[in-house]
């Protein structure tokens, strides 16, 4: 067995964002040389988090209401540090940091509508993603 990994770099120009990176972690998976296995994508700040859903702008201002709901922005208990993104850990919780995908014949092996998204519910800072490949 293999393992490649290689990190990708962030910094949103808004606070919230959704990035697509289907096609990038795509060629991550090429890169690696594995063609049985299995493709680890995390988020490695707690403000932020990996979706895997439709690449679909009604439903993504559905997540973002439905979040909204479950962890408004608000005055939090973690505010009494000095931050005030307390919503943002939440949002973190609910989505998850980390997916792993099946890679079948060197290509990511997806559902037919599911698409890879990194979710910033922090931004405006540099931030990284941690992809780690592993195989035959």
């Amino acid at each position: 067995m293999k393992s490649y990994t290689e990190y990708l770099w962030f910094n949103t120009s808004k606070k919230r964002a959704l990035v697509h990176i289907t096609d990038k972690i795509q060629e991550i998976v090429e890169k690696s040389g594995i063609k049985e296995g299995f493709c680890l994508v995390s988020a490695m700040h707690i403000t932020a988090g990996i979706i895997v859903n439709d690449n679909e702008s009604g439903l993504h201002q559905d997540i973002w209401e439905w979040l909204e709901k479950l962890a408004p922005a608000g005055n939090y208990k973690h505010h009494w540090t000095g931050e005030t993104n307390g919503d943002a850990h939440l949002k973190r919780i609910l989505t998850h940091h980390q997916v792993i995908l099946p890679v079948t014949n060197g290509k990511l092996d997806l559902g037919p509508w599911e698409e890879i998204f990194y979710a910033e519910y922090d931004g405006q800072r540099r931030k990284r993603v941690v992809v780690k490949v592993i195989g035959e």
